[in-house]
């Protein structure tokens, strides 16, 4: 079984990250991984949301690579981080994962102004008015949706500064680009979706395709960093989503890391490869922008 692999949170001596899991609502069992590099007390910093792939329904925010992955990054980034463990398909079919990851985005708001039950987010060490959404997969379309609903709802004390999709998982109903050659791998996105999703319209249901989503315009940060692979099954969907986003009105900035020679995720199946490493400092870079 893939995917069912995990590790518990610890001290990464490597990367001098430490992590801890927390409780997020005893009803449902959704939990987060928290991160924080150890010994920074000086200033306040920005914080990443992290939502992890899988298809919506393997992989775990414990998953051996994801661990590995949030550890490199919070290094990197000098960052605090939550990385959402939501509740997956068939279980606990679509939209279960997006609203598991609203309820932790909730929580982590809670903690504006000192407030809030965990010590690592009210100690004053996380800056609410610069906090990230990141996601890989179906982890950056939860991402994506996250962001709609900051748009359409708010998060109060919490100013979402950007999102980074690094190759989500958007489709649709009609083949584009690469999708028109690949028949058979596009009928098994298209099973997968339904399995994951037995309610759905499909595949051109707004939970998985954004052209059809009236509510696109609404999103609530100001700059978006799409990463894409020249393999990958979803390139043309990252795509295609830049320019959905640029003709619509939201307004915002949108940046495009395209990957030569790679396939999906390929920055957790080798993270100390060339490639991964940049995409890395890409996301980094994004991740520490300041508004001028």
């Amino acid at each position: 079984m893939v995917g069912t692999e995990v590790v518990p949170p610890s001290l990464d001596r490597q990367t001098g990250v430490e992590s801890k899991d927390v409780v997020i609502s005893p009803e449902t069992g959704v939990s987060a991984r928290l991160y924080r590099r150890i010994g920074e007390t000086r200033k306040k910093l920005p914080l990443l949301v992290y939502f992890h792939g899988g298809g919506f329904c393997v992989d775990t925010a414990s998953s051996p690579r994801y661990h590995r992955y949030l550890n490199s990054l919070v290094a990197e980034a000098n960052v605090v981080a939550v990385s959402v463990d939501y509740r997956r398909a068939p279980e606990y079919p679509v939209p279960v994962a997006y609203d598991d990851s609203w309820d932790v985005l909730q929580w982590v708001a809670s903690h504006v102004g000192g407030k809030g039950p965990d010590e690592w987010l009210k100690n004053q060490l996380v800056d609410f008015g610069r906090v990230v959404f990141a996601g890989d997969s179906a982890g950056a379309t939860i991402a994506h949706h996250m962001g709609l609903r900051v748009g359409a709802e708010g998060l109060s004390g919490v100013k979402l500064q950007g999102i980074v999709l690094v190759h989500p998982y958007f489709w649709g109903k009609e083949p584009i680009g690469g999708e028109v050659a690949e028949a058979e791998k596009k009928a098994k996105v298209d099973a997968l979706w339904r399995f994951t999703f037995p309610a759905t319209s499909g595949c051109d249901d707004p939970n998985i395709n954004p052209a059809t989503d009236p509510k696109l315009g609404s999103l609530g940060c100001g700059k978006v960093l799409v990463c894409v692979a020249e393999e990958d099954l979803l390139r043309d969907r990252g795509l295609y989503y830049r320019e959905l986003l640029e003709n619509s009105e939201w307004g915002g900035v949108v940046e495009v890391m395209e990957t030569p020679g790679e396939g999906h995720v390929f920055h957790l199946d080798n993270p100390d490869g060339e490639n991964a490493v940049a995409m890395l400092d890409r996301i980094v870079s994004f991740i520490n922008w300041r508004e001028p």
